[in-house]
């Protein structure tokens, strides 16, 4: 019997999205569920599965599914398991790959979240046929996907590519999440923009700005975005700033893995030329001369609400 579908997961720290997916990457069917409303893993999969199996029958039941993909914060491919996830209520290591095969019967295959999101680039979006690159998420933290000749790159124990940890600021701004200071997520997150509008706005307290219409709890990576669109000064310097790192960072893993191009999803992609602009202006600023102008710097073409499920899912069909 040809196995026509697989499934979807993402689990994410407040909402676990799941969905059909056929073999050309077409999302059949798709629903959610909290994931901070389960203080255990095994609760949560009793959860997934009363509504997934009805999704699932929909479709012709088991024997058409080809298997179930999971990304996760934290998941690790080579163990199917979930390793001390900052965001989640479920601590220490989960062998969720594990308890969702027994659960449903079905073959099923964990990654990272940020590493689900570069197989499916390379399978449905815009990296479809590359074999070298690498996916950047500017989210609420700072993600990442490389892939090296056709594969993922996942290290000795499935956690490498942990970019956005990196550190681009020695003794710089501190994560509260790991203790380190200077990393990249640290500034080219949204959280990043944030903390620094708070700092442009405070170190330049005469200066003229939209963005003091804001109390502090609604400043946000998004209003500081509205306010640059209308001609702000401190605005925009906030994502010349974010970009100029940004791009620092990009020139040092243009450097190490030589990609074809790189992918950058996630709402602060939103602003557009005004972070795509300083960024790739920083990068060819800093690379050494056989790497300059080879690296193309484009923007994912997935329907963002609909990334993570197919990235998931393409865990099922990638070989």
């Amino acid at each position: 019997m040809i196995k026509d579908y697989a499934v979807g997961i993402d689990i994410g720290g407040t909402n676990t999205k799941f969905g059909i997916v056929d073999r050309h990457g077409i999302i059949l069917e798709q629903d959610r569920i909290r994931t901070d409303a389960y203080e255990n893993a095994e609760d949560f999969i009793e959860g997934l599965y009363g509504k997934l199996r009805l999704m699932i029958a929909n479709h012709g039941g088991n024997d058409y599914f080809k298997g179930i993909g999971v990304g996760a914060p934290n998941g690790n491919y080579y163990t199917g398991t979930i390793e001390y996830a900052p965001n989640l209520k479920w601590k220490g290591i989960i062998p969720v790959a594990d308890l969702i095969e027994k659960k449903f019967g079905i073959p099923t295959k964990l990654t990272n979240d940020a590493n689900a999101a570069a197989v499916g680039e390379m399978m449905y979006g815009v990296a479809k046929g590359m074999k070298h690159f690498i996916t950047i998420t500017l989210g609420t933290g700072v993600g990442s996907g490389i892939v090296i000749d056709g594969k993922i790159v996942l290290g000795h124990d499935g956690f490498a590519g942990e970019l956005g940890h990196t550190v681009i600021r020695p003794g710089g701004r501190l994560h509260k999440g790991t203790g380190i200071r200077g990393s990249l997520e640290s500034y080219a997150s949204a959280t990043g923009v944030r903390e620094t509008a708070i700092e442009m706005l405070s170190e330049n307290p005469g200066a003229p700005s939209l963005l003091r219409n804001y109390a502090i709890d609604d400043l946000t990576s998004e209003t500081v975005f509205k306010c640059a669109e209308q001609g702000d000064a401190i605005a925009n310097q906030i994502f010349e700033f974010t970009g100029q790192i940004l791009g620092e960072a990009l020139a040092n893993f243009v450097m190490f893995s030589s990609p074809e191009a790189i992918v950058l999803f996630g709402g602060l992609t939103k602003a557009g030329d005004l972070i795509l602009n300083p960024t790739v202006q920083a990068m060819e600023a800093n690379l050494i001369q056989i790497f300059k102008n080879k690296v193309k710097i484009l923007y994912s073409d997935l329907k963002e609400a609909d990334a993570a499920i197919l990235g998931a899912s393409a865990l099922v069909w990638d070989a």
